[in-house]
């Protein structure tokens, strides 16, 4: 039985692993998003952001009611260092501030459409 293997069967222009593994690779990219979305409210945050363009964070507390505001604010923060998430303080008492999308974060929601139609025809795992 003859062995392969498949990554030197893969056409490259430039046989350079490090093109694929280097620290500006194509996994190391992948790798930065997926850690920019890894949490358990960060994707239910941005679809509910994708569906409504403006929420409060008291709407977001009433869409995800397990959510705790502890981990519903250290999310959005993160989501907002990571440039996918605007926070709008609109510097008033009592204090009111608006989530919204970015369009860094637009542009990720065809993104994960694609991720769930693959886990869709991909059952299993």
């Amino acid at each position: 039985m003859t062995q392969t293997i498949t990554h030197l069967k893969v056409p490259a222009p430039n046989p350079d692993r490090s093109v694929c593994l280097g620290p500006e690779g194509s996994a190391a990219h992948v790798t930065r998003v997926l850690a920019m979305v890894s949490g358990r409210w960060k994707l239910p945050v941005l679809f509910r952001l994708f569906e409504r363009p403006r929420l409060r964070n008291s709407e977001l507390r009433r869409d995800m009611p397990q959510v705790s505001q502890k981990m519903l604010t250290q999310h959005l923060r993160e989501l907002e260092i990571d440039g996918l998430v605007i926070r709008q303080d609109f510097g008033e008492q009592p204090p009111r501030v608006e989530y919204s999308l970015s369009d860094a974060g637009r542009g990720l929601i065809p993104v994960l459409a694609a991720a769930k139609r693959f886990s869709e025809s991909h059952p299993g795992g």
